[in-house]
């Protein structure tokens, strides 16, 4: 699980967007920010809430820069059939990853051993193709989009900010920290 501050492997998938099929590999990440959320299975109860979630505030992560992969171990053919009969799936116009093969499930090492699904995990990986931040969550604990914007605001601060870190409960706008001898022992 030491996957902080490196980079992503390659890969290949065929994912749903927008109403196609389209093929990704780790060449579409580079350049970008990007958000692998990952999620045990299509067709489920807390996944639909989460992706949901995603998709309101999909307008705000485009605004950032970053773009979303949703990847299961489904086939983008089940991501279609979901987006098509389920309301909550129906507001998702970011990426949904196909990943039967396991490959990049594998690659995040978030696969469930001996049972082939993802565990519910995020990763945000920046431009150079690094990642910078991850999550996992029990089965039965969903995530919060909102949340997740404010620490990839945080992420992209301090990426164009050298020298300054973000607090706890930091957001936007809000002071930052410059780590010193001299603020050792005053917070």
């Amino acid at each position: 699980m030491a996957l902080i501050n490196t980079e992503i492997k390659p890969f290949s998938a065929t994912a749903f967007k927008e109403g196609k099929f389209v093929d990704i590999s780790e060449a579409d990440v580079k350049g970008k920010w990007a958000i692998f959320f990952f999620y045990p299975a299509d067709f489920t109860f807390v996944c639909p809430t989460e992706l949901e979630d995603l998709a309101d505030l999909y307008g705000d992560f485009q605004k950032l820069g970053v773009e979303i992969f949703s990847v299961s171990t489904d086939t983008h053919f089940s991501h279609k059939a979901w987006h098509d009969t389920s309301p909550a799936i129906g507001k998702i116009n970011y990426y949904m990853v196909g990943d039967q093969s396991g490959t990049i499930t594998n690659n995040f090492d978030v696969m469930r051993p001996g049972v082939g699904l993802a565990d519910r995990a995020t990763f945000l990986v920046d431009p150079d193709g690094v990642i910078q931040f991850m999550e996992i969550t029990s089965e039965g604990v969903g995530r919060n989009a909102t949340e997740l914007l404010r620490k990839t605001k945080a992420a992209q601060y301090v990426r164009n900010n050298p020298g300054e870190v973000c607090p706890a409960k930091w957001e936007e706008g809000e002071k930052t920290l410059a780590p010193s001898l001299d603020l050792v022992g005053k917070i």
